[in-house]
């Protein structure tokens, strides 16, 4: 199989090198392609012990942030070197607090020779990889250097299980070389083990850790900075995906009425602005972006980093995604500041958390703009139904923290081991 997938991907180079390239172009911010080809320009091992950290994107590298620190505490001595694949990710790393890594890299594409350089470089005790991000020559490269391998914080989507079952011989001979399966859930753990894995547990999700450091926001400080109307009711929409998804949420917005509204609206994809902003424009006369220090009842929050502190502003949230086939994005964060969440049907890559918190009574359904429009006007009217959303909200997370120094603990563990 090894011998296989190195030889697809080089006949079918034709195909995904283009593809990748022109992906990459389309970002604000290109990729260290030296790095991508596992050239880091990182200080040589010597005495220090090194844990590789992977992930993929902006939510992948927020995420991990408790377990890195929880890391952090566990292995004082050892250097961490996290990787991510998207320019938005690496400026996420960037941009985030001192002291959480000690070196940032883009992740090398799997190529063998670059994930070997790569490697030879790094020469780390452990390799971590968040969520579902697992790469045949990456795996084989850390364990040809006598790296632990883990995956922490796995999960396997309703989307992505039926095809990769399909593929279940390139998986089982991948999972050869990962030691650890650590899954979110039970459901996660026995598809991960019907797809090859030899060793999985369920350990938890830390995005529960990561959304409660979003709390230590002052909302007041937010509602002066951000300039929100104090006589308006105020909505924040988080992470919708593409046009339809958008006009749905307007079209329901439109409906409670534009001019008794403060929204704050952070698209997944900063790509996706321009478009927002001319679909809100032709609606309402106005937006005010965020990245220009504008202030307006409706703000496009087209920066990174600023989302997980606004929801504190919020009556109550929007969170796209899945109002369309998408597959969701996460609530746990306006969860932990108390607040009611509506979301649509198609929750699939969040699903253990969408159906925690539906029937925690902390969230609700909406399947058309009508039904969200109806949610939204129920809210509004009624705040003690708010208050008693957001407390089932605020007991649903803290009912859920811990995995991060769980994670962390079996990482320390593992890197013992390493030879």
């Amino acid at each position: 199989m090894f011998l296989l997938y190195n030889l697809l991907l080089t006949l079918l180079s034709p195909l995904w090198v283009p593809w990748m390239l022109l992906k990459a172009r389309r970002r604000k911010e290109q990729p260290d392609w030296a790095e991508r080809q596992g050239r880091f320009d990182i200080p040589k091992r010597g005495d220090k012990h090194r844990i590789w950290v992977h992930t993929v994107s902006v939510g992948e590298f927020v995420a991990a942030t408790p377990i890195l620190r929880e890391i952090r505490k566990a292995l004082p001595n050892h250097e961490i070197l996290v990787s991510v694949t998207t320019s938005s990710g690496h400026q996420t790393a960037r941009e985030a607090e001192a002291g959480l890594y000690d070196h940032l890299v883009y992740f090398p594409i799997d190529v063998a020779r670059f994930q070997l350089a790569a490697m030879q470089m790094v020469r780390p005790d452990v390799v971590a990889i968040m969520e579902t991000e697992l790469w045949m020559n990456f795996m084989w490269a850390a364990k040809t250097f006598g790296a632990r391998t883990l995956l922490i914080n796995g999960r396997i989507s309703d989307k992505s299980f039926p095809l990769s079952y399909k593929l279940r011989a390139y998986y089982k001979a991948l999972f050869k070389d990962v030691d650890l399966c650590l899954m979110q859930s039970e459901t996660d753990v026995e598809r991960i083990r019907k797809l090859g894995s030899r060793d999985a547990k369920v350990i938890g999700n830390c995005k529960f850790d990561q959304a409660v450091e979003g709390l230590k926001t002052d909302p007041v400080v937010w509602r002066e900075r951000l300039n929100l109307d104090p006589t308006r009711s105020t909505i924040v929409v988080g992470s919708t995906r593409g046009e339809e998804e958008e006009q749905l949420v307007l079209d329901a917005l439109a409906q409670i009425g534009f001019d008794r509204l403060n929204i704050i609206h952070a698209p997944r994809h900063i790509e996706r602005v321009d478009a927002l902003s001319a679909m809100v424009r032709q609606r309402t006369g106005a937006v005010a972006l965020r990245s220009k220090s504008e202030t307006g009842p409706y703000l496009i929050l087209d920066t990174y980093g600023e989302l997980s502190s606004i929801y504190a502003v919020a009556d109550l949230v929007i969170v796209g995604g899945g109002f369309m086939k998408l597959g969701g994005q996460n609530i746990i964060q306006p969860l932990a500041h108390g607040k009611p969440v509506l979301h649509g049907p198609y929750m699939q890559n969040f699903r253990d958390v969408a159906a925690m918190a539906d029937s925690a009574g902390a969230a609700k359904i909406c399947t058309t703009s009508e039904h969200l429009a109806a949610a939204i006007r129920s809210l509004l009217d009624n705040p003690s139904e708010r208050h008693e959303m957001g407390t089932k909200a605020k007991d649903l997370v803290l009912r859920n923290l811990g995995a991060s120094k769980r994670y962390a603990t079996i990482i320390a563990e593992e890197a013992a081991k390493a030879k």
